[in-house]
């Protein structure tokens, strides 16, 4: 056998060294992006607050639905609803949308 025929024991164990830490690399992305990003994700899309710390999503409530007082400036209470992403109730003049009965 000659010298060149073999490769040096130093290089194979370097090439798994690297193919281990990259296998090891991909891994914790992966786990990364299905247990920290998707999540947050998901409960960005859904108008919900998202604590990074805890890994809690959360829906935001106005301190007036706990406290049973209302907000009596009506521009501040629906800049207070749209911050938090609740819809604007309808007025009473819109007609209710209603499923047609089957027969």
């Amino acid at each position: 056998m000659r010298n060149g025929d073999r490769l040096n024991p130093m290089i194979q164990r370097a090439k798994l060294v690297f193919l281990v830490l990259f296998a090891a690399i991909c891994v914790a992305l992966a786990i990364w992006q299905v247990g920290w990003v998707w999540p947050e994700k998901r409960c960005l899309e859904g108008g919900k607050w998202w604590d990074r710390s805890e890994r809690v999503c959360a829906q935001p409530v106005l301190i007036s639905d706990i406290t049973g007082r209302t907000i009596q400036d009506k521009q501040a209470e629906a800049a207070a609803k749209q911050a938090i992403g609740r819809p604007e109730p309808q007025s009473p003049a819109a007609p209710i949308l209603t499923a047609p009965q089957s027969r």
